[in-house]
C-alpha cells in the first residue's frame, strides 16, 4: 500500500459511514481531484479497497490498514458486513 507524501496536509473529512449509509459513490469507480490524497480510515470491521491500476490492485482495509487514495486514479470500496469508516482528504500546502 502507498503512503501519504509527507507534506500534504489534511483539509477536510467525511462523516462517518456504515454497510448502511455508504454513499453509492464510493461503491462505484470514481477518483479525487488533481493534488488531492485520501486516506481511508477504517474504525471497526472491513471492506475492501480496489484501485484501478495497471495492474489492478485489491487491499484488504481494517482497523489496523488504511487505504491511501492517490490523486486521480480510479478507486472503489466494498464493505464486507458491518463497517464503520471515514475518508479524510489532503492537498499540498499553499
Amino acid at each position: 500500500m502507498k503512503t501519504l507524501p509527507d507534506d500534504v496536509k489534511a483539509y477536510k473529512k467525511t462523516p462517518i459511514f456504515d454497510e448502511q449509509t455508504v454513499p453509492k459513490a464510493l461503491l462505484n469507480d470514481h477518483n479525487t481531484k488533481v493534488g488531492t490524497w485520501g486516506l481511508i480510515n477504517i474504525l471497526e470491521g472491513e471492506m475492501t479497497y480496489t484501485i484501478k491500476s495497471d495492474p489492478e490492485e485489491v487491499v484488504h482495509l481494517d482497523k489496523t490498514k488504511f487505504g491511501v487514495v492517490e490523486p486521480e486514479t480510479l478507486h472503489h470500496v466494498s464493505p464486507k458486513g458491518k463497517v464503520k469508516f471515514f475518508v479524510e482528504f489532503y492537498k499540498l500546502p499553499k
